[in-house]
């Protein structure tokens, strides 16, 4: 597989690079991207959902009537999950949704999310990015020259790079990561996948352990 290296005006360098069958060309395996994009999302939730059980309600413990004689049910506590402002009976309570993947696994979802990206033409080779300053509008400069002004992207960095991670942060539809950090949800969340060349060897060096 050969996809054409564009400059950072979105013209053709007239160059190609060549993409690892084994990272770019399986056969997809949906159950791995499941259960990767299972984690990534479940390890976002904070768990810190708390309600008050009987036993942790502020209140009197009197016994706010008499047994018998009103006509109406027994009470006998003002913390009772029958009263408003009760506690709550079997309410949620701090935990962690995090759960343990396999290595193996998260590598196969991540090249079956990269390879269904190339089976859409949805990925852009980038030969370098480099900006002075961090600017918006440097950045929306480089996605409307790739015709990608209006598409959800993900841009693929081979290292840090506070001017571009600073440039894209405005914009509600551009992500930047570096190569070490990216994830199958991020790959299919986005409509289109820019990598620059620099990330491609690292990114196969990542996959192929």
């Amino acid at each position: 597989m050969e996809l054409a290296v564009i400059n950072q005006k979105g013209e053709d360098t007239g160059r190609k690079i060549s993409l690892s069958d084994e990272i770019f060309a399986i056969e997809p395996n949906d159950h791995a991207i499941y259960l990767d994009v299972k984690q990534y999302l479940a390890n976002q939730r904070q768990g810190t959902h708390k309600s008050k059980e009987r036993n942790e309600i502020a209140g009197s413990t009197r016994k706010i009537k008499k047994q018998k004689g009103t006509g109406s049910a027994r009470a006998g506590s003002i913390k009772s999950p029958l009263f408003r402002g009760g506690g709550r009976v079997f309410g949620p309570q701090p935990r962690d949704y995090s759960f343990k993947l396999n290595k193996k696994v998260k590598q196969l979802a991540r090249k079956s999310a990269l390879t269904y990206k190339v089976k859409d033409n949805s990925i852009s080779v980038l030969e370098s990015i480099s900006f002075d300053s961090p600017k918006t509008k440097s950045y929306m400069a480089l996605l409307n020259g790739l015709s990608l002004g209006d598409k959800k992207t993900l841009l693929v960095l081979p290292e840090e790079n506070t001017n571009v991670f600073l440039s894209s942060r405005n914009l509600p539809k551009a992500k930047v990561v570096t190569v070490n950090d990216v994830n199958t949800y991020q790959v299919l969340n986005a409509d289109h996948l820019v990598i620059c060349e620099g990330s491609i060897s690292k990114l196969e060096t990542i996959l192929s352990k």
